[in-house]
């Protein structure tokens, strides 16, 4: 694709999402003439916001969604020569989180929801396992019923990685507020999303809540008093009046999504050479990636992108056989399921933005190169 004039149908909705922004900017002429730059009244309004909308009793604003996966496992005392069990397709921010506490990742192989495979899980569970992290991967969820089961018979808490999942339900009961705490990212390409990174921790218990409010402002109980030791990972004020004009879309947001996935699962069911993933009955599934398996998907990949339709893959190197997860000694082949992901999988946009004529576009592309093959 030769230059940006040429692209179709493009990826990224950010430029339509902030294309009125001067709200934004009169909340942000306002916070400049406060000077109330630091765990001020933006962060609160924007932490009250996000527990309504979640259902949730404490929400804790971070400095980035891998903050939000980290800082959990830190308040629950997890370090080093400890394990954590985690699915072994996923996005290095789920590991870098575990890594950076001083645990080793101990992966299972995920199914066709994209999550963790829940018949393996018992499997990886050793002495040496601290926690249990699960990832909501694509918007999609693991069933949690059954991985909540699993993890109080072995007396292991749940942290979950639902930075994808924002809103995604499972029997009626939202992505992240399962376990003891969740993380939830706001990069820009999330569900709900600022100009930079910053996520939120959520959880429905005091004392995980006091920890971690300790933690992301270096263990500060009061500005002269530090009672453990922490880190500096606050949620910026502006970022957070960014968050809280998101928030206020966020449903409106995934409905669209879940609309835009209909369309794609009704246009591309009859091309012999594309599976649709199996859809969970009983999840919400909110869609942050929409995701087929492809015969010849390399070179359906460069077909689109060539007719200006901004595919991508998530993700093609398969996480486990990273040059910078060597040390934790897994070799090729270990998860074939994530494997085969990883040859099969395309992505195609569907966010809140993407016109229906956009997405005919998408679906006579993948027509079109089937037909000439």
């Amino acid at each position: 694709m030769s230059d940006q004039a040429s692209v179709k149908v493009r990826y990224s909705p950010l430029a339509q999402q902030f294309a009125e922004p001067d709200e934004i900017f009169d909340a942000i002429r306002e916070l400049v003439l406060s000077g109330d730059f630091t765990l001020g009244k933006p962060v609160d309004d924007f932490e009250r916001a996000f527990e309504d909308l979640l259902g949730v009793k404490h929400a804790i604003g971070v400095g980035t969604g891998t903050d939000s996966l980290k800082l959990p496992l830190k308040a629950l005392g997890v370090g080093h020569g400890d394990q954590v069990v985690t699915c072994a397709h996923t996005f290095i921010a789920t590991v870098g989180a575990i890594h950076e506490t001083g645990a080793r990742p101990a992966f299972i192989d995920c199914d066709d929801t994209f999550c963790m495979n829940l018949d393996h899980l018992e499997d990886a569970i050793t002495p040496k396992t601290k926690a249990i992290m699960p990832v909501h991967m694509t918007g999609a969820m693991v069933d949690m019923p059954r991985l909540m089961d699993i993890a109080g018979r072995h007396g292991l808490p749940v942290v979950e990685d639902a930075c994808q999942s924002m809103l995604g339900e499972y029997d009626g009961k939202k992505a992240g507020t399962w376990g003891i705490a969740a993380g939830v990212s706001m990069h820009p390409l999330k569900l709900i999303n600022v100009w930079g990174d910053a996520g939120v921790v959520m959880t429905n218990d005091g004392e995980m809540d006091r920890k971690l409010r300790l933690l992301r402002n270096h263990g500060l109980k009061t500005r002269d008093e530090v009672e453990i030791m922490g880190c500096n990972t606050r949620l910026d004020s502006l970022q957070a009046i960014v968050g809280s004009w998101m928030l206020a879309q966020a449903e409106d947001i995934a409905v669209r999504r879940i609309e835009r996935a209909r369309y794609y699962d009704q246009g591309l069911a009859d091309i012999a050479q594309i599976r649709i993933p199996g859809r969970q009955p009983g999840v919400k599934h909110i869609y942050l990636l929409y995701i087929v398996f492809a015969e010849d998907r390399d070179e359906l990949l460069s077909h689109c992108l060539e007719k200006g339709v901004e595919a991508k893959i998530h993700y093609p190197i398969p996480l486990y056989q990273q040059q910078g997860l060597k040390q934790f000694g897994y070799k090729p082949g270990d998860f074939p399921v994530t494997d085969r992901h990883a040859r099969e999988m395309i992505t195609f946009p569907v966010d809140q933005h993407l016109s229906q004529e956009e997405q005919d576009i998408v679906i006579e592309t993948v027509r079109e190169f089937y037909r000439t093959r």
